[in-house]
């Protein structure tokens, strides 16, 4: 890459225009930023969390809006915060690109303060620079981009979406692996048919997804609703379908029809998410891609179920990575498909999301 050249020495007169202008500037972009904070924690605001756990807070400055973690909404089985984090990470993405949204670069800090754990990001306004057609179509994704729990509709993927997908999640320093039809996703679907067991059974893990189903007539504005749930499969996991978590726990709660049913349309393709290191920035690297990824899909009417479960125990986690030889860490597994209507899941509003 070649070097700009060195600019002359500019006159006093020169240094106070310069100075002037940048003083403007920030002035101009501190206003956007005060303007549009309920807009910015808004949009972010609606990425994927497990469990609809909302784990995020923002704090809106003059200078730039601040990512937080929220550890009394981390679930219990996330012992170490890494689904909590991949959770912000998804967050952080939508706020970047909200502030694209609104003309303007993100310009991002990543865990800025070590001795502040919480604080995850720091998002400035940088230069002006013009929404390009891919982020427009993501951003009318933002409101539909869900969760799906329930049946695929028939149709293959739109053509190169799938290595576009693929690209969205390099570019933000991440890799989504394709697990091939036959041996490799009879294997994964062993293992995650297993973890399911056991979770299901599990008396703390219960409890949790007690904690955060709602029943259809809850006014809550987290959690998961009935009108996201299917009900599980009675046996085995439908055709291509990997176990889903049991939600309902036999309570009846389920509104989604054909999510059990062994007819259903099985997914149009199944992946791993994954990321070179497993530490608190590769976690906000995946949180990162997993939204652009979905939100890219979703604006092709296309929506993945994300499957935690499986990867709550580190053993597993290792076992699914040995087992499909990956080439990294596996920190989320999608399977994609088709699908024209969807219940979006509730939000609270952006003023319980700032001190």
């Amino acid at each position: 890459m070649a070097l700009s050249p060195v600019p002359a020495p500019a006159d006093h007169g020169e240094m106070s225009e310069q100075a002037d202008s940048v003083a403007r500037s920030a002035a101009g972009q501190a206003g956007v930023l005060a303007t549009n904070a309920r807009y910015l924690i808004a949009t972010a605001a609606r990425a994927p969390s497990v469990h609809n756990s909302q784990p995020w807070r923002f704090r809106v400055s003059a200078q730039a809006v601040e990512l937080w973690s929220d550890p009394g909404r981390k679930v219990h089985n996330d012992p170490i915060g890494r689904e909590m984090l991949i959770s912000c990470g998804a967050a952080l993405f939508g706020l970047r690109l909200a502030v694209r949204s609104l003309g303007y670069q993100p310009v991002v800090e990543l865990l800025p303060d070590p001795a502040s754990l919480r604080l995850l990001a720091r998002v400035a306004i940088g230069g002006a620079m013009p929404v390009n057609p891919l982020e427009r179509q993501m951003l009318g994704a933002v409101p539909r981009r869900h969760t799906h729990r329930g049946a695929f509709a028939a149709g293959p993927l739109p053509t190169g979406l799938l290595a576009g997908l693929q690209n969205d999640a390099l570019a933000e320093g991440a890799e989504l692996a394709l697990v091939g039809d036959g041996l490799p996703f009879d294997r994964l679907a062993r293992i995650v048919a297993e973890a399911a067991r056991r979770g299901d059974t599990d008396p703390s893990a219960q409890a949790e997804v007690r904690k955060w189903t709602r029943v259809p007539s809850s006014p809550a504005r987290d959690g998961v609703p009935a009108t996201s749930l299917a009900a599980p499969p009675s046996g085995r996991a439908p055709r291509g379908r990997l176990r889903q978590r049991d939600f309902d726990l036999g309570r009846g709660l389920a509104r989604l029809p054909g999510g059990a049913d062994e007819n259903a349309v099985p997914p149009a393709a199944t992946a791993v998410l994954l990321t070179p290191g497993d530490r608190r920035a590769d976690w906000l690297h995946a949180g990162q891609a997993l939204q652009r990824l979905l939100l890219h899909a979703a604006s092709k009417w296309v929506f993945a179920s994300l499957h935690t479960q499986p990867l709550e125990d580190p053993v597993t986690r290792v076992l699914i990575r040995d087992t499909l030889t990956l080439p990294g860490h596996p920190q989320m597994l999608l399977q994609l498909g088709r699908a024209t209507s969807a219940a979006s899941t509730p939000r609270r509003p952006a003023s319980d999301l700032s001190p």
